[in-house]
């Protein structure tokens, strides 16, 4: 009984860490880019947009397939990014919590 006890406390814990790493992935940004930089995308590391930036040499009417294509490719680029933080962050929240191998959190 005393580890069932001791599990719980250790998913209470684990429970509370969670929500503040999920607090502080929604407050941090990350950005993605391409075009070596012409179009940057900035999201919060959950995956909210928050600003594109687009290098003036691309706003030409005859470019516009090339600039949507660089948004949606700059858009990945931040959205990987922000995955792999989340995922780094998880491994650090559930550190020596035995989970069974392969299992995905939050659930």
């Amino acid at each position: 009984m005393k580890d069932i006890m001791g599990l719980m406390k250790q998913a209470q814990a684990m429970q509370a860490r969670m929500q503040d790493m999920q607090a502080e992935l929604e407050r941090t940004l990350v950005e993605g880019q391409s075009g070596a930089g012409l179009v940057r995308v900035t999201l919060t590391a959950k995956g909210t947009m928050k600003g594109v930036t687009i290098d003036e040499s691309l706003m030409k009417p005859e470019e516009r397939e090339i600039l949507e294509d660089l948004i949606v490719t700059a858009h990945e680029d931040a959205k990987r990014k922000g995955e792999a933080l989340m995922e780094e962050r998880m491994k650090s929240v559930t550190a020596g919590l035995p989970l069974p191998p392969g299992m995905k959190l939050p659930f």
